[in-house]
């Protein structure tokens, strides 16, 4: 028995060892790359920070979304700095949830995209996105706040899973016109 089991490792060691070698040689992430894209990502304008009347419809909407499906969320709005602006914690929402809610609204406003998109890098082997900010949030469920075209801050739920949390955003986000 002991001799068919090394003779498998050594069959799948070899295995692996002849895919790698086929395998294209990765690009050298120290050079720069051939072509460089021409557009920014995310270059999304500036406009007039969300206040507080305007927070307060959004927070509405995306408690209520929570309630409907029996979830007890920590809701951040904050400005366009990533500065709060509103924040309701639902009763008996996770105590841990209330700074994370608001680390992912600052995160989503401050480089003007979806927390979703940093746990994305994450899980696809970016851990370069831990070096960018201390205070960045890798979570789903922080999004910005676009209205005409510009961003006026960003919403950021936390209580639940990362999908629950950004379902309850986008009920609050869908409010900005």
């Amino acid at each position: 028995m002991k001799k068919v089991v090394m003779a498998s490792l050594m069959v799948a060691a070899g295995l692996v060892l002849a895919a790698a070698a086929r395998a294209q040689p990765a690009s050298d992430p120290s050079k720069p790359p051939e072509t460089v894209p021409e557009t920014m990502p995310f270059d999304i304008p500036y406009g007039t920070s969300i206040n507080a009347d305007q927070a307060r419809e959004l927070v509405a909407a995306a408690a209520g979304e929570a309630k409907k499906h029996g979830w007890k969320m920590n809701i951040a709005v904050v400005d366009t700095n990533g500065d709060l602006v509103l924040f309701e914690r639902m009763p008996d929402a996770q105590i841990a949830s209330v700074t994370i809610s608001q680390g992912k609204a600052r995160t989503a406003a401050r480089y003007r995209r979806s927390t979703r998109l940093f746990f994305a890098a994450m899980e696809k082997g970016h851990p370069y996105v831990a070096t960018l900010d201390p205070t960045l949030v890798a979570s789903a469920g922080g999004l910005p706040l676009i209205a005409g075209g510009k961003l006026i801050g960003a919403i950021g739920c936390s209580g639940g899973t990362g999908d629950q949390d950004e379902a309850a955003c986008m009920a609050g986000a869908k409010m900005v016109k």
